[in-house]
């Protein structure tokens, strides 16, 4: 993700809220991105990049410009989602299947809204075994291109940390995709019989 320019942060910093509707007109779509890939849910998914913008607007004059925004905006996104999938493990009673939505592009009307595809869907289902933080971990790692190093910055943990969550949760969506794999297969096989000899 291209780095914003430094003096519509520095405007930002001073209260300029047209600057800072630049820096969120440069980062919806990620912020979005993250937040849907988190929650699994495109409502969710636009309140929590609402709330990540609000955030971060009341917290703009601490952002330290050493730092990348990027990185500072979207683990904002990531605490946030966390926090929401710990309250909804916590306050879940009762569990249902949810359908799963299609991925509505922010950028574009719902007219236009593109289906999800299979393998959107699949990519999803593996996500939501891992634990809130191992997901973030993974979604900043491979969508975002983060380092070890940005990710520990972004999830306050530390670099071993980061790396060993990372090691155990594509140990798990392996296994996990096996898994999947094997049962679709023995599905496929019980639904149409052994080929006829």
């Amino acid at each position: 993700m291209p780095e914003v320019d430094s003096e519509k942060i520095i405007l930002a910093q001073k209260g300029d809220g047209q600057a800072f509707a630049h820096l969120v007109e440069e980062h919806q779509v990620a912020v979005y991105n993250l937040c849907y890939r988190m929650l699994g849910d495109p409502y969710e998914a636009e309140d929590a990049a609402q709330e990540t913008f609000i955030r971060a607007y009341k917290g703009i004059k601490s952002f330290d410009r050493k730092r990348s925004f990027s990185t500072w905006i979207l683990s904002i996104a990531a605490h946030y989602c966390i926090d929401q999938l710990r309250k909804k493990r916590l306050n879940v009673t009762h569990i249902e299947e949810k359908p799963y939505f299609d991925i509505p592009d922010p950028g574009l009307g719902p007219e236009k809204s593109v289906s999800e595809t299979e393998q959107q869907r699949e990519i999803r289902n593996l996500l939501d075994v891992l634990s809130e933080v191992d997901r973030a971990a993974v979604i900043m790692f491979y969508w975002y291109e983060f380092s070890y190093e940005e990710i520990a910055r972004a999830l306050d943990l530390s670099i071993s940390a980061v790396k060993s969550r990372m090691h155990r949760a594509r140990l798990l969506l392996a296994k996990t995709w096996r898994d999947q794999k094997q049962t679709a297969s023995g599905l496929e096989r019980q639904t149409y019989g052994s080929p006829a000899v």
